[in-house]
C-alpha cells in the first residue's frame, strides 16, 4: 500500500475566502522580519517522512549510529519512512532501523541506479520508477516532511530543493537537518551568510529546523508552522490558501 496522499494538480479555482482568511493568519516569531512572518498552521499528525541521505556511511562511525538512532525514533512516533531506497550507507542503515522495529518503509529508486544502491533484498515496499525527477516527486508526494542526514552532492541537491520549494510557497512542510558530528555547520554558515548578504529572507532561514538529536528534531518538526510567502500571493492570489500545500489539495 502506498504511503501518504496522492498527489494532485495545482488548483487553479479561486480559494474560498475562509481558507485564504486562514491561510493568512500570522503569528509572532523571534526572528520575523519585516518582509515576512511566520503563519499560524500546525503540521497535522506526521505520518510520513522523508530522509534525504548518503548511499555511503561516510568515514565516522557516528554517522550510520545517527541514521540508526533516526530510525528508532521515528519507530517510536508512529512515523513511517519514505527514502531513496538504496541498501546501503546511511539509507540502508534508517531503512532497516525502521523496517527492523516494525515501521514502515516505502522506497523509491531510478531503475539506472538500482543495481548500484540495492544489495540484497529491498528493505520494505520499493517502486522502481524511470528517473531522478519522478523518484523526488514520487517520496515528496508520500511525505509530511523532510529530514537531511549527512549525505554528498545527492542529498544536498534534494534538501535545497525542497527548501526552495517551501520558500516559494510550493508546499508548507518541516524541513529538518540532523546535524551530527556538526556535519552541515559550514552549510549553515553559508545560508546566515545568505541572508546577511540580501540574497534569502531570514524567515525563510529560520524555517529550516536542525537538531543533533532526531528525537529532538521529530518534535521540532510536529510544531513547526509554515511561512507566509508573499511570493505566493503576488503571483497567483487566487489559486490557494498562503502557507497551504499546493501541491495537494485542501486536507
Amino acid at each position: 500500500r502506498m504511503l501518504g496522499h496522492p498527489l494532485h494538480h495545482l488548483r487553479t479555482q479561486r480559494a474560498s475566502r475562509s481558507a485564504r482568511d486562514c491561510g493568512r493568519c500570522r503569528s509572532s516569531h523571534q526572528s520575523a522580519i519585516s518582509t515576512g512572518s511566520l503563519g499560524s498552521r500546525v503540521i497535522p499528525a506526521m505520518k510520513n517522512l522523508a530522509v534525504f541521505c548518503g548511499s555511503s556511511s561516510g568515514s565516522q562511525d557516528i554517522y550510520a549510529e545517527a541514521a540508526r538512532a533516526l530510525g528508532s525514533a521515528m519507530v517510536a512516533a508512529d512515523i513511517g519512512l519514505v527514502y531513496g531506497g538504496g541498501t546501503v550507507g546511511l539509507m540502508g542503515a534508517v531503512a532497516r532501523s525502521v523496517h527492523d522495529g516494525g515501521g514502515k518503509v516505502y522506497g523509491v529508486i531510478p531503475q539506472a541506479l538500482a543495481p548500484k544502491e540495492i544489495s540484497g533484498e529491498a528493505i520494505g515496499e520499493l517502486k522502481i520508477v524511470s528517473n531522478m525527477h519522478v523518484r523526488k516527486e514520487e517520496m515528496a508526494k508520500h511525505a509530511d516532511g523532510f529530514i537531511g542526514l549527512p549525505g554528498g552532492f545527492g542529498t544536498l541537491e534534494e534538501l535545497l530543493e525542497v527548501i526552495t520549494w517551501q520558500q516559494l510557497g510550493f508546499h508548507s512542510k518541516p524541513i529538518g537537518l540532523l546535524n551530527i558530528g556538526g556535519y552541515y555547520d559550514s552549510l549553515l554558515t553559508f545560508f546566515q551568510n545568505s541572508v546577511d548578504q540580501g540574497f534569502v529572507k531570514a524567515v525563510n532561514n529560520d524555517a529550516i529546523l536542525v537538531s543533533k538529536d532526531p528525537v529532538d528534531l521529530i518534535k521540532q518538526m510536529r510544531n513547526f508552522k509554515a511561512p507566509v510567502v508573499n511570493l505566493a500571493r503576488a503571483a497567483a492570489d487566487s489559486s490557494a490558501a498562503l502557507g497551504v500545500d499546493v501541491s495537494h489539495e485542501a486536507k
